[in-house]
């Protein structure tokens, strides 16, 4: 939890001494004047007066009263998604973890995360376990809205404050046997994806075109996480696991040292992904997009970016809601 102070203003009474002598006035003229100098002087930490919470970072007070209190963001993230967030130990680490940790250096709090099924994160926010969720998530109205697959209501939907963009990476097999170069490729085949991602759904879909094209069918296999999908992939139960760009060319060039994947990226679908936050926390919402803006234009982004090789995702300036 990152270090607060507490400031407390005392009021203190004097009583007057009409036996007082010259120099006893002197001294405490002295004393007010070196009091006025540690209460007014200088520059002043921000915070919220009535919490008593203070930070001298520079969007600190920009944040809610109990966020600014706790001193943490509460994240909830699925940290099996390298390398945009994944365990090291018992640490999570990547992408979105260096992205936080730069936001809380301009907000003052820490963005402490937690790993849990992605189908359930958005469903954590309206009942206080998470603050936020920062997990690879595509911002889509359907999500903003609170809709499932199906368009019905499901909850009360979300905001999302955009950083970072990434198009359809299709992860197949080393030497891509089945010579897959696009989704449509994927007609007459077998997929595995993640459940409840914006893939799972891009499966559906592309099914949909196959069929209305006349074409094979497509069927797919959905998984809790996206490395069960991909030792589906590498067993040959499926030609083909549908990712984010980013994730499936790590996969390739890390998994078996390079030798069991190739990734092939479809770079005309691109799309943001979001930081999650519940629609009623707007004050919050408003804090993390003012703090994305400062690290961009400071370089702590790109510098988070480039270290994971994710470069090419970067936005030149937050949005919110920018999905569609």
């Amino acid at each position: 939890m990152t270090a607060r102070s507490t400031r407390r203003t005392t009021a203190k009474t004097r009583t007057s001494r009409l036996a007082a002598v010259a120099a006893i006035a002197v001294a405490g003229s002295m004393l007010l004047t070196a009091c006025g100098d540690q209460t007014n002087g200088g520059s002043t930490p921000t915070g919220d007066k009535t919490s008593g919470a203070v930070s001298d970072a520079p969007l600190f007070a920009k944040l809610p009263a109990d966020i600014q209190k706790a001193g943490v963001i509460k994240v909830g993230t699925d940290a099996t998604y390298a390398p945009m967030e994944f365990k090291e130990g018992d640490k999570i680490v990547g992408v979105d973890p260096d992205i936080a940790a730069a936001l809380g250096k301009q907000l003052g709090v820490k963005f402490e995360f937690a790993s849990g099924t992605f189908d359930t994160l958005l469903t954590a926010l309206p009942t206080g376990r998470t603050d936020v969720v920062m997990s690879s998530m595509t911002d889509t109205k359907a999500r903003q809205e609170g809709l499932d697959d199906k368009g019905q209501k499901v909850g009360t939907g979300v905001d999302f404050v955009d950083y970072f963009t990434a198009s359809t990476g299709i992860l197949v097999k080393k030497g891509n046997p089945e010579n897959i170069k696009s989704l449509d490729d994927l007609c007459g085949k077998k997929l595995a994806v993640q459940r409840g991602t914006t893939y799972e759904q891009a499966a559906k879909d592309q099914a949909e075109k196959c069929k209305k094209d006349g074409k094979p069918a497509l069927t797919f296999e959905s998984f809790p996480t996206d490395a069960e999908a991909q030792t589906r992939v590498k067993a040959g139960g499926a030609v083909a696991d549908l990712n984010d760009s980013p994730v499936a060319a790590y996969i390739a060039k890390t998994a078996g040292g390079g030798n069991d994947f190739e990734a092939i990226a479809n770079k005309t679908d691109a799309g943001f992904f979001g930081i999650a936050v519940d629609k009623k926390d707007t004050q919050l919402r408003d804090a993390i997009k003012e703090a994305l803006d400062a690290i961009i234009k400071d370089g702590t982004y790109k510098a988070a970016l480039d270290k994971w090789n994710a470069g090419d995702g970067a936005i030149p300036a937050a949005k919110i809601n920018g999905g569609s």
